[in-house]
């Protein structure tokens, strides 16, 4: 990884300063697109040495959190260059027998060790050495370094108490979740860290999902036949989402109602933290299930006002709410204005939502994402370049929440393919063939979407958690990809919520830095961009929390570039 020290603001620039938000490059054509017979992910979990099994501990009785989970994250733990994995377990239910449990029931982390002789890259487990492994009923994770001391720690979201794992810098995690003022011990779906307030250090949204316990479980479906289902979730209540504030000395203050972030309706499962108005501040957007979806915009004074109906994020287009699932951001046209994607339940279609200088508008069906996610259950979702070709490609991981839905319905199915959607550049999507994408294909239940370059070879590869099943490695190997050029961004709070800007003759396109998004998850914290058959990065410009700007130009393409700002 090549470095490029930043000391203050625009010190050591590689080009000149941004001098002010311009109108929007008009989206270049897309490169020619690799041919479907080279397009493929391949399943390396063996070869890697992953072989972590999700468990849901169901006995039968059809509880519904059984069906929910389970995500993980991508870190760099050890800082070492290599992206490592930390993959959460669930079952048993807390207070329920579900009988004799795999050994390995616990959240484990493997870590890279780079490449063997052979070439291929492997993960050792690492769990058992490094006190990562603690229990719990887990759902989600999501990593950042929220202490300020240049390691990646873990937030785990469980069903019950959550946990903060602090990195220790040796190896090891201790549990803070006590020291750290942390108490969360309802429903948790998915979590966001993010700097609320620009004070350089990293706050916390948690995402909360219905108000269950094995005591106020529901028998669904057809009892009186001996047909059981899972529940919808209008069976049961809504628990509210919790805002932690970060002191800045390793602590957090519950702030939710200071805050204005209080949450009285929503069911959340999925959450993304960025700057999606473009005024400098990071918004909270929340994917909720069969209730509104929120957009809270940061009012740039430590306190949030709800505004997803006035911004067109709130419902479909035709004003009805749907099972909000997973949420993911990208430019997906190159407008320079961020887009959100929400995946939700069959018969719904999922939504994308096309962002503007006033407010978003629906435009799934323009898009061509209608009729491709009319029936598929959708979770995780992943905007990210998959070919390097300057523009940003839909991944959708799929799965049914009734396990036995063939007898409900038999034009649908349990197990469901995943789905990977390219971008024409100007926004416009088309569904691959399934034998152009490999292993994604195989149906199975989907869950966690995890976007990652395990080997640093300039392509994105993915990890998908299935529920009650093995997480599969996939990695990518589609012929005809472009070059690329990546970016860590580093400080205090470690560059999340930095938008990157790639500006070239031929396309615009935006990254930003997120710690959490996709379904119970969070991905590899470097920015990634395509850049078709350019041999450099003609011009970049980052654009730091807090709003200080720096710009780059000529950077080789094929390489990371750490822009260090602490």
């Amino acid at each position: 990884m090549r470095a490029v020290a930043l000391v203050g603001v625009l010190a050591l620039a590689c080009g000149p300063s941004d001098s002010g938000d311009g109108p929007a490059p008009a989206a270049a054509p897309a490169a020619a697109r690799p041919a479907a017979d080279g397009a493929t992910f391949r399943d390396v979990s063996d070869r890697a040495g992953l072989d972590f099994r999700h468990l849901h501990g169901g006995t039968g009785r059809k509880y519904l959190p059984e069906i929910m989970g389970a995500g993980g994250a991508a870190l760099d733990y050890d800082g070492d260059g290599w992206i490592d994995l930390y993959l959460v377990q669930s079952g048993p239910l807390p207070g329920e027998d579900a009988g004799p449990q795999d050994t390995r029931a616990v959240n484990r982390l493997f870590r890279n060790l780079g490449p063997r002789p052979d070439g291929e890259i492997s993960f050792e487990d690492v769990t058992a050495s490094s006190g990562a492994g603690i229990g719990g009923y887990g759902m989600g994770a999501v990593a950042a370094d929220y202490d300020g001391d240049g390691d990646t720690d873990i937030y785990v979201v469980n069903l019950g108490p959550d946990a903060l794992l602090r990195n220790n810098g040796d190896g090891t995690f201790s549990d803070a979740t006590a020291a750290a003022g942390i108490s969360s011990p309802l429903w948790g779906s998915s979590a966001a860290f993010f700097d609320a307030d620009l004070d350089r250090d990293l706050d916390l949204y948690v995402v909360n999902y219905l108000d269950f316990t094995l005591e106020k479980h529901i028998d669904c479906g057809t009892p009186s036949r001996g047909i059981l289902s899972y529940c919808h979730p209008d069976v049961y209540e809504m628990a509210p989402d919790v805002y932690f504030r970060n002191r800045g000395d390793g602590t957090f203050e519950e702030a939710t109602g200071e805050a204005g972030l209080v949450d009285t309706t929503g069911k959340g499962l999925g959450v993304v933290a960025t700057d999606l108005t473009g005024d400098g501040w990071p918004d909270v957007y929340v994917a909720n299930d069969s209730t509104p979806n929120f957009l809270f915009r940061n009012r740039g004074d430590g306190t949030f006002l709800e505004a997803g109906l006035l911004l067109g994020v709130g419902y479909n287009e035709e004003g009805l709410t749907e099972a909000g699932m997973g949420t993911t951001v990208g430019d997906v046209n190159g407008d320079e204005y961020l887009d959100l994607f929400v995946t939700n339940l069959s018969a719904e279609t999922n939504a994308l939502y096309l962002g503007g200088p006033q407010f978003f508008t629906y435009q799934t069906r323009q898009a061509g994402l209608f009729s491709g996610s009319y029936l598929p259950v959708g979770f995780g979702a992943e905007l990210e370049d998959w070919d390097n070709d300057g523009d940003l490609d839909l991944l959708v991981t799929n799965g049914h929440v009734i396990d036995n839905i063939e007898l409900i319905d038999d034009a649908q199915s349990f197990r469901q393919p995943s789905q990977l959607f390219w971008n024409d550049g100007a926004g416009r999507f088309t569904e691959a063939a399934p034998a152009a994408i490999g292993g994604l294909a195989e149906p199975r239940v989907g869950r966690g979407t995890i976007s990652l370059d395990f080997d640093n070879d300039g392509r994105l590869d993915v990890l998908i958690t299935f529920n009650n099943d093995r997480a599969r490695l996939f990695r990518n190997e589609l012929s005809g990809t472009g070059s690329w050029v990546g970016l860590e961004l580093v400080e205090r709070a470690g560059g999340i919520g930095g938008l990157a800007k790639l500006e070239s003759a031929r396309q615009s396109m935006l990254a930003v830095r997120t710690a959490g998004s996709s379904y119970q998850t969070s991905g590899d914290p470097r920015l990634r961009f395509g850049l078709g058959d350019a041999t450099t990065a003609e011009r970049i410009t980052v654009r730091w929390p807090g709003g200080d700007r720096q710009a780059f130009g000529g950077l080789a393409a094929g390489s990371d570039y750490r822009l260090d700002r602490r």
